[in-house]
């Protein structure tokens, strides 16, 4: 009796052992886990940038600032519409500007009083 309860403590120590042992390697190795990381600052190059630009299908006009496929270059959508207008100078040229001011149309007006030399 005495060496059957002696093995059953001996099994029940390996059992927490191995338990605790493989506790140990689960957290060490991430435990088929996917660990939270830190984000990463994109590279400094313009690599990534490259990349998706000579990954884009457009067989029209690949805009250079949002990869959106128009038809013109003029039509390109501004990459921050919430806070920018799109202004055409001329015929086929348009630039993205940031909102001016609380006035819709204040960028335009802005822009023009340039063109004039007032502003």
């Amino acid at each position: 009796m005495y060496s059957l309860q002696r093995s059953l403590i001996v099994l029940l120590g390996l059992l927490i052992a191995s338990s605790t042992a493989f506790q140990f390697f689960e957290q060490m190795f991430g435990g088929g886990q996917q660990q939270q990381r830190e984000p990463q600052n994109v590279a400094s190059d313009s690599n990534w940038y490259r990349e998706n630009y000579d990954a884009a299908y457009c067989t029209n006009y690949l805009c250079p600032g949002t990869l959106s496929c128009v038809h013109f270059p003029h039509h390109c959508p501004c990459a921050f519409p919430d806070t920018e207008d799109k202004v055409e100078l001329s015929e086929g040229i348009a630039i993205c500007a940031s909102k001016g001011g609380w006035k819709g149309g204040e960028t335009l007006r802005k822009i023009e009083l340039a063109r004039k030399g007032l502003l």
